[in-house]
């Protein structure tokens, strides 16, 4: 069994950050989402992963080599993201003969994947595909299972009447004849190879497509507000956790990490997570928020809010509902003119 996890693409529906760098590696409670898909695989026994790589590739890759997996894990470079299937062909050579999981890095599956790997393995299923009931199908690819339920009939991308609320979760699982259902579609209007269409090419051959439910949450962190609330479930799981001495009021689960500095006029309320390495100064840090490393935090209230690496924020306001990427500067004016000095990059949201 090999593990296929896709960390290409160019997310666009998440720039202005992902200018900068890959969107499987923005940070959900101080770890790269793509993480969370490599711990999934390893714990279900998966120890051979390649992971597709593409427009910032040299970025996962070094991320990925920071960590000491417990997996051999090898990158295949897919150049221009032309579709799901598309990606399988691109790693035909690393797949091999061999059964695999095929997972989208931007996925948080918070149950992992280990039942639903014995399902398909019990099942003796060609290919086996996590469903979730959602309450909007229409902006889904959707399934419409067979009569007994036990398998699918038939896969309808984001239908105007939708044949149920079970949407296709970004976790895949496949027999190699998926190859040769690969070979033998054509690209869709987006000019892309769909993994929809692979897999409906298996069950109009008569091969045997299963399925299973995802029980807890899932998250596919496409979008800024879909990163925030999968912030806001991981941090509901964490423990209490403070790794330095501090005279700061630290209230709930909190995780403060090593090396960081906080001063006793700071108030911290969990569930939140501090980095290595930050000073806070005279700050409140509310609920569901994530500091990473080597941040500076002054005169300053944030609640709900994900502030990247290296990030320095002295502004005596307070921030909300924001995802703040790496390096960032927000800083108070305290001269005339007063006014509000920006620099902004191409797609940013701004709300004063």
């Amino acid at each position: 069994m090999k593990a296929l996890i896709l960390s290409g693409g160019h997310g666009t529906r998440l720039r202005p950050l992902t200018y900068s760098q890959q969107k499987q590696l923005i940070p959900v409670a101080n770890k790269p989402v793509l993480f969370y898909a490599i711990e999934d695989v390893i714990e279900a026994g998966v120890h051979n992963i390649g992971i597709i790589v593409g427009p910032n590739k040299e970025q996962v890759i070094n991320a990925v080599k920071s960590v000491d997996w417990d997996a051999n894990i090898e990158f295949i470079y897919q150049g221009e993201p032309l579709g799901l299937a598309h990606a399988i062909k691109v790693a035909r050579d690393y797949l091999g003969d061999d059964d695999f999981v095929m997972y989208l890095g931007d996925n948080i599956l918070r149950e992992g994947i280990v039942k639903h790997l014995e399902h398909f393995k019990k099942g003796d299923f060609d290919a086996s595909i996590l469903l979730c009931e959602v309450p909007n199908p229409q902006q889904f690819g959707v399934a419409e299972l067979s009569e007994d339920g036990k398998t699918i009939k038939r896969l309808v991308e984001k239908p105007k009447i939708p044949p149920s609320n079970l949407a296709l979760v970004g976790i895949y699982f496949f027999k190699p004849i998926v190859h040769e259902a690969v070979e033998n579609i054509k690209p869709s209007w987006r000019n892309e190879l769909e993994i929809t269409d692979a897999i409906q090419w298996l069950i109009d051959h008569g091969y045997k497509v299963g399925w299973t439910k995802v029980e807890n949450w899932w998250k596919d962190t496409g979008k800024p507000e879909d990163i925030l609330d999968a912030n806001r479930l991981i941090l509901d799981d964490i423990k209490r956790e403070i790794k330095v001495k501090t005279k700061a009021k630290i209230l709930g689960r909190v995780i403060v990490e090593e090396g960081t500095e906080i001063d006793e006029n700071t108030v911290i309320k969990g569930p939140a997570i501090i980095g290595k390495n930050c000073k806070l100064k005279n700050a409140y840090i509310g609920p569901y928020t994530s500091i990473g490393d080597n941040c500076v935090i002054e005169n300053t209230e944030i609640e709900d809010s994900i502030i990247m690496d290296g990030t320095v924020v002295n502004c005596g306001g307070r921030i909300v509902e924001s995802l703040i990427g790496k390096e960032v500067k927000i800083m108070e004016r305290n001269q005339h003119p007063i006014g509000r000095k920006l620099v902004l990059g191409d797609r940013s949201q701004v709300i004063l």
